[in-house]
């Protein structure tokens, strides 16, 4: 492999990783809002507390699952609408669940 192919691969996944870290950071961030709206009753807390671990938010499904074909683009870009009509069409194309994919749009419309 010569030089200009291995400048052509590096300069790829650097500019793939550009667009990667700030959808990592709005996945921390939507997880850490998530628990910290999480209910203070004493019986549901813990219900939250293990519903919270096994679930991914929508940030995050959002974050690994669009990453495999798209940079990112700021949720600001498409009204409510739009984003509804954009899941509808990528649930499918990305085998997402029914739960997965609602909690992607809400994150989405949330953000815009």
């Amino acid at each position: 492999m010569g030089k200009k192919q291995k400048g052509e691969i590096m300069n790829r996944f650097q500019i793939k990783a550009r667009h990667l870290l700030p959808a990592l950071g709005l996945a921390v961030l939507g997880g850490l809002l998530a628990s910290c709206t999480a209910s203070t009753g004493e019986g549901s807390k813990d219900a939250n507390v293990s519903q919270a671990a096994s679930a991914p938010s929508g940030a995050e499904i959002w974050a690994n699952t669009c990453a495999r074909c798209h940079t990112f683009r700021d949720p600001a870009t498409l009204n409510d609408s739009q984003w509804d009509v954009a899941m509808m069409h990528m649930r499918v194309r990305a085998k997402l669940h029914g739960a997965d994919a609602r909690a992607v749009l809400k994150f989405l419309q949330s953000s815009n």
